[in-house]
C-alpha cells in the first residue's frame, strides 16, 4: 500500500517548524541584549509573555519575571505593566515569578 501524502498537514507542519523557528530567534535575540542589561529587551520579553505574541505561549509568571527585571534597570513603563500583570496572580505566582528573577540575576552576574 502507498502512503497518502496529506498536503494540508504538511503545510501545517511547515508553517508550525517555521513560526518555531521564529519564536527560537526572538527568544535568542532578546535573551542575549537582556543578559547585557538592555532595559528594553527586558521589557520586550514580558510584552511578548504577557500577550502571546511572537508565537510564545503566554505566561504571566515569566512575563512578572521580565517586566520586574526591567523595571529595576529603570524602564519607564516596566512597573506599571508588572502591576498589571500581577493582578491576574496568586501570590504564590508572584513569589515564583520573584524567585526567577532572583535566579536570573544570579546567572547573568556569573556570565559576566
Amino acid at each position: 500500500m502507498m502512503g497518502y501524502l496529506d498536503h494540508d498537514a504538511l503545510d501545517r507542519a511547515m508553517a508550525f517548524a517555521r513560526t518555531q523557528a521564529k519564536n527560537t530567534d526572538f527568544l535568542n535575540t532578546y535573551g542575549d541584549l537582556a543578559a547585557r542589561g538592555d532595559d528594553d529587551a527586558l521589557f520586550s520579553l514580558g510584552c511578548a509573555f504577557s500577550t502571546g505574541s511572537h508565537g510564545i505561549g503566554c505566561d504571566m509568571i515569566e512575563a512578572h519575571k521580565w517586566f520586574n527585571l526591567a523595571a529595576a534597570r529603570g524602564h519607564e513603563d516596566a512597573s506599571n505593566c508588572r502591576a498589571e500583570v500581577a493582578e491576574e496572580m496568586s501570590a504564590r505566582e508572584i513569589a515564583e515569578a520573584q524567585r526567577r528573577a532572583r535566579a536570573w540575576l544570579k546567572e547573568a552576574r556569573a556570565r559576566h
